[in-house]
């Protein structure tokens, strides 16, 4: 069976390919699929972007679709950087994004937050799945670790003592928000 990821993150389509591996799924990329289109995620939660990408992907090449809204929720920034991580910093640079949240957390003794991630399915016209997955954690003072993108060197992990930058692909998979909500989906998936 054939899926297509309706994401130009080439991290995110690496670690969604990793976590389908042995299902008898192949993940293909919009390039891959043809498609050159920036779907606008001016939804205001992770739910309705993911469901937009998804359902104009689908639209496109009538091919089940996958798509995530992801990002990082601070509990001391009332949510932020949320459905606007991957532009917090307005640059779409994972650096400045992260300068700007050391800046912002400058001072705060509350450090916890989550990665959340939602994935919507589209596999036709009729058949939609939604699963949220999430990942609790704290903000670090500094970057730690050269594993993963984003916001991951500042990402702590205390049951594991590292940030989520300095574990394994296969220990971030079995733990990451997007693992969480790909299990979840593959749950429903079966359960057909």
């Amino acid at each position: 069976m054939k899926w297509v990821a309706a994401t130009k993150n080439k991290g995110k389509l690496k670690e969604i390919r990793a976590m389908l591996e042995g299902t008898g799924i192949t993940l293909v990329s919009m390039e891959e699929a043809g498609i050159d289109i920036d779907v606008e995620e001016d939804g205001t939660t992770f739910e309705e972007n993911a469901r937009k990408k998804a359902t104009e992907i689908y639209r496109l090449t009538g091919l089940p679709c996958l798509a995530d809204d992801s990002g990082l929720v601070v509990d001391a920034l009332d949510g932020a950087p949320g459905v606007y991580s991957a532009r917090y910093a307005g640059t779409g640079n994972s650096e400045d994004n992260n300068r700007k949240l050391l800046h912002e957390m400058e001072g705060k003794e509350n450090r916890t937050a989550r990665f959340v991630c939602v994935m919507v399915l589209i596999l036709n016209e009729k058949e939609e799945m939604v699963a949220r997955g999430e990942c609790e954690g704290e903000i670090t003072y500094a970057p730690s670790g050269d594993h993963g993108f984003g916001y991951d060197p500042l990402f702590y992990l205390p049951r594991l003592g590292k940030t989520m930058a300095e574990i394994s692909d296969e220990e971030k998979n079995a733990i990451s928000h997007r693992g969480n909500a790909l299990r979840a989906l593959g749950e429903m998936v079966r359960n057909m």
